[in-house]
């Protein structure tokens, strides 16, 4: 069975993407949590890691004697498996321009992945407030958001990014939390997108997993001095 390196469930942005995908594709699959303690070379969760991967961070795929890390490369993989789950839509258009918006995922964004790290359990409105006020590449970050999830879902009608649940929708699940958590201001259409994400099955067991954790993580949560 396929195993899956993941960090703590209310931070970690990386290991979300791919859990959730094989989670709502039915893909099955075993969890290794791995806790965060420090990022530090000694750590114990370096050591962990180590020994499937040579970068030492989550995600990591291992699947036999096979591991893949980095979260794209895991879903490319697995999405090559399981051609009939089609996490890429199926029409060549629409597949270039998913696997495009789910590249800008993954390499773009800074100033919100930034300022505004992912912790599910938190409500951090005035945070949110302030950034918006304070951080315009927040605000940029955002404002390509809307512009790029309206048209897709104008496009393909939803109630996912592009028709049905891909990759692109596991991609961007940990931005709406993050939106959610900072209650970023969002036009009607877009909230209502984050919503459904929320509350799809994988994601929700997600979310479900990083409220029942209660692990406080200092170094995670700059906002915060305790709960």
């Amino acid at each position: 069975m396929l195993q899956l390196y993941i960090g703590n469930k209310n931070y970690s942005s990386w290991s979300m993407r791919p859990w959730v995908l094989l989670r709502q594709a039915g893909i099955a699959f075993e969890e290794v949590p791995v806790r965060f303690d420090s990022f530090d070379a000694g750590s114990q969760f370096k050591r962990q890691l180590q020994a499937v991967s040579p970068t030492a961070k989550v995600p990591v795929l291992v699947d036999g004697g096979v591991s893949v890390w980095d979260s794209l490369a895991i879903a490319e993989y697995v999405a090559e498996a399981h051609p009939d789950k089609h996490l890429w839509p199926q029409d060549k258009a629409a597949r270039a321009r998913a696997r495009s918006v789910t590249a800008e995922m993954h390499s773009g964004f800074t100033a919100l992945r930034s300022h505004c790290p992912m912790n599910i359990e938190a409500r951090l409105p005035e945070v949110g407030a302030l950034l918006w006020r304070d951080q315009a590449g927040v605000r940029a970050d955002v404002q390509r958001l809307v512009q790029m999830w309206s048209a897709l879902l104008e496009q393909h009608g939803g109630p996912m990014l592009f028709g049905a649940f891909t990759i692109a929708d596991a991609f961007y699940a940990p931005v709406c939390m993050r939106l959610a958590t900072y209650a970023l201001p969002l036009p009607e259409a877009i909230a209502a997108y984050v919503q459904r994400v929320q509350a799809l099955p994988g994601v929700k067991a997600w979310i479900d997993g990083a409220l029942a954790e209660a692990d406080f993580r200092e170094f995670e949560e700059p906002y915060r001095l305790g709960r």
